[in-house]
């Protein structure tokens, strides 16, 4: 899989926003620590633009601006072949077709090391009104079965089931994760005490209330 297969996978914008919102408050629930999630969402990210992002604590990274103009996608995987350090910098065709709509994201410092390098080995965006992902035109590697880390990095957006999150975050944090309680917020219903008990015995609403005005996800206290 690379970032053509994700393109022809990934749901609507509107859909992948909720998508990851939902992982968010998940991850805030079942981490009081920020530092040891893997997703985030910052619905003030700069001016009518909000970010969802993933760091897996490796070195392999996404992030997803929407706004006005659309959302624009960019992943990093450090192991991929087709990583900038490996290459005197971005793959070919990976930056080249973005259009000017997002082009300011590749001057974005969060987006590129301290040298200045863009940090990425997958791109992604879709425009306002287009009905579909689009990717630039890329020759990728042979032999490579992932060859810009896009399966790995985009394994829970391109599969946006309840079921797939269980998954990860029984692995990752090694605990019991309730299947109701994460299909209550992926489906986007009110966050309340009995929800977050059922994942986090230790946590109380009002503590999230920071993580969940960052998401702009409902809650009910009382």
């Amino acid at each position: 899989m690379n970032a053509h297969d994700v393109a022809r996978m990934l749901p609507d914008v509107p859909v992948l926003r909720d998508l990851c919102r939902s992982m968010a408050v998940l991850e805030a629930v079942l981490s009081p620590d920020w530092e040891s999630r893997y997703h985030s969402f910052d619905a003030d990210w700069g001016p009518a633009e909000e970010m969802a992002s993933m760091r897996n604590g490796s070195g392999d990274e996404y992030s997803i601006v929407f706004s006005d103009g659309g959302a624009f996608v960019r992943g990093f995987d450090h192991e991929a072949v087709m990583s900038p350090y490996g290459n005197d910098g971005p793959w070919p065709g990976v930056l080249d077709s973005v259009p000017d709509v997002f082009r300011q994201y590749l001057e974005e410092p969060a987006f590129r090391d301290e040298a200045g390098m863009p940090v990425v080995t997958a791109c992604l965006w879709r425009e306002g009104g287009d009905g579909r992902w689009r990717v630039g035109e890329i020759e990728y590697p042979d032999g490579e079965s992932d060859p810009d880390g896009a399966a790995r990095l985009f394994a829970l957006l391109v599969d946006p089931s309840p079921q797939a999150f269980q998954r990860f975050a029984e692995d990752y944090y090694e605990v019991p994760v309730d299947l109701d309680a994460v299909r209550h917020v992926y489906a986007l219903r009110p966050l309340t005490q009995a929800v977050v008990a059922t994942l986090n015995a230790d946590l109380s609403l009002e503590d999230l209330v920071e993580d969940l005005s960052a998401s702009r996800y409902p809650f009910t206290v009382g």
